[in-house]
This record gives C-alpha cells, sequence and structure tokens, in this order.
C-alpha cells in the first residue's frame, strides 16, 4: 500500500482506492471543544465516509470517575473497546476527523500508538477535504466485526505530572504547549483556574502547523514553526495542552518532520491547573 505523504498520513485520493481493502479500517475519531456545544457522535451518525467506526476518546478513557477529561485508560480497558470496532492486528487503521487533520485524530493516532499499534495513519484533511472532492458518505452504520487487538503499552510515549514536575527542574526534555498564545502568557482566564503555563515551556499553538484547508503543513514548514517557537527537534521533547488533545497535533507535526518519539503530558494543563501548588508562570516563553 504505498502512500505519497508519509507513515503518518494518507492522502483522500489514496483512502478512495484502498476503501474497500479487507485489511484498511476507517475511524472517525472527531471531537469538538466543549465550548463548541457540538456532539461529535451526532455528526458522525448523519454523515460518514462509508465503512467509518466512532472512536470515541472520552468513552475509550480512563475510568468514567476520573477527575480529568479522556486520560489514557489502561491496556485492558482500551484493547476492549477498539477490538469492538473492529480495530486490532493486522490492520492499517486510518483516522480521520470532522474538522480536517487536527484535533482527536491525531489523538487516536497516538493513542493507537502508545499502545503498540503502529500501521495507523491520519487523513490529510478529513473529512471536509474529503466531501469537497465529491468522494462518497453515508448515513448508513457499520455494522461491527470484532478483531482481536494486542496491546503493548510504550510508556516513552505519555509523561504523567511528577515527570513534568521533576523536568521543571532538571530541563531534560523541552515541554511544548500546544494552546494559543494568550493562554499560555496567562493574559485570559482559563477553563482550568490557573493562567499561564508550565515554568521553562515553549509556545506552539497547533494552528501554526495547519493549512487552511485542514492539511498539514509540509515537513519543512512544521520545522521551521518549532524552530521560531526555540524548540530544537534534535533534542527530547513533550507535547502539553489544554486536556491532552491537541498536543497530539504537535506531536504528528514533529512525525512528520522526521522526530518520531515525541512524548504527550496526558493530563496536560487540565491537571497542572487543578493540581495544589504546582508551579506557574506567565508571560512570553
Amino acid at each position: 500500500m504505498t502512500n505519497p505523504l508519509s507513515d503518518a498520513l494518507v492522502s483522500t485520493q489514496w483512502l478512495a482506492d484502498h476503501l474497500d481493502a479487507p485489511d484498511v479500517r476507517v475511524v472517525d475519531a472527531s471531537w469538538y471543544m466543549p465550548a463548541e456545544n457540538k456532539n461529535a457522535r451526532d455528526f458522525y451518525d448523519a454523515e460518514h465516509i462509508p465503512g467509518a467506526v466512532f472512536f470515541d476518546i472520552d468513552d475509550i478513557a480512563a475510568d468514567d470517575s476520573a477527575p480529568l477529561p479522556h486520560m489514557m485508560p489502561d491496556a485492558i480497558k482500551f484493547s476492549a473497546k477498539v477490538r469492538k470496532l473492529g480495530l486490532g492486528d493486522g490492520v492499517r487503521v486510518v483516522v480521520y476527523g470532522q474538522q480536517g487533520s487536527a484535533l482527536a485524530a491525531c489523538r487516536a493516532w497516538w493513542m493507537l500508538r502508545h499502545f503498540g499499534h503502529h500501521d495507523v495513519v491520519v487523513l490529510d484533511g478529513g473529512l471536509p477535504k474529503w466531501l469537497a472532492e465529491g468522494r462518497p458518505a453515508t448515513d448508513a452504520p457499520t455494522p461491527p466485526r470484532e478483531r482481536h487487538f494486542t496491546a503493548r503499552a510504550n510508556s516513552f510515549l505519555l509523561r504523567e505530572f511528577d515527570q513534568v514536575l521533576s523536568n521543571v527542574k532538571t530541563k531534560r526534555e523541552q515541554l511544548v504547549d500546544a494552546r494559543a498564545g494568550e493562554r499560555f502568557r496567562g493574559e485570559v482566564d482559563d477553563p482550568w483556574g490557573k493562567s499561564g503555563h508550565v515554568p521553562g515551556s515553549y509556545n506552539l499553538p497547533f494552528t501554526e502547523l495547519i493549512n487552511a484547508d485542514g492539511t498539514f503543513k509540509s515537513a519543512s514548514e512544521i520545522k521551521a514553526a518549532f524552530d521560531k517557537a526555540g524548540v530544537d527537534l534534535g533534542k527530547p521533547v513533550v507535547a502539553s495542552c489544554g486536556s491532552g488533545v491537541t498536543a497530539c497535533v504537535l506531536a504528528m507535526g514533529a512525525y512528520i518532520s522526521g522526530y518520531k518519539q515525541v512524548a504527550v503530558y496526558d493530563g496536560s494543563w487540565a491537571e497542572w491547573a487543578t493540581t495544589e501548588d504546582s508551579p506557574v508562570d506567565t508571560g512570553p516563553a
């Protein structure tokens, strides 16, 4: 299955050519910011790429009693959820979003990679590009076809609070924040209470990596964006954001640029801002 883009992205033409392949699974992993007041599942039910299943990052997450949203579940729960979607060993998973390439499509891509499924790609441009090109969509339910999923967690791709706190002193890894500049600098009220950023972190809004049509920018453009933010992709990088979703866009961008081991701070600002005595800086990086 030759792919002209990269080993992390596929084009709409590639998917159209392989849509009926027996070893391809298509996944709508859309998610909307709470302030948007939209239900991604409702949009999926009304219109999706034929054969696609819905990957709900709030359902495929840690225990419902967890105080933070869509945190990474354990391997047992993840395996149980995704195998019911037909995702598993021996298939290529193509993830798309209703808003283009960004947001939860990249979160699902990162989650699958964290649990050892490396044959996973994101549809560049997502559903908007697919529909704009006149390609097929349907509201027909996709019949379930359960498949075995072998979960092998890669802890290197995930960071937790204590690790990030330790890194404030050691500075062994570059923490890059995907939130908008005004939130990073603490110039606006933050939905998680505290405003500002983790001391020593860099700011690269995830929107800087995305074209107007929802596709990713080129590898050289993405590399230039990291450079401009002061981030050296030749050194260890951890991505963060508001709640662990758009951080995965930065991880994808770095991957496209050739740096494939960016970790994600799963709790991100939602955890940092709600943890007592966590240090916070304001102003520019």
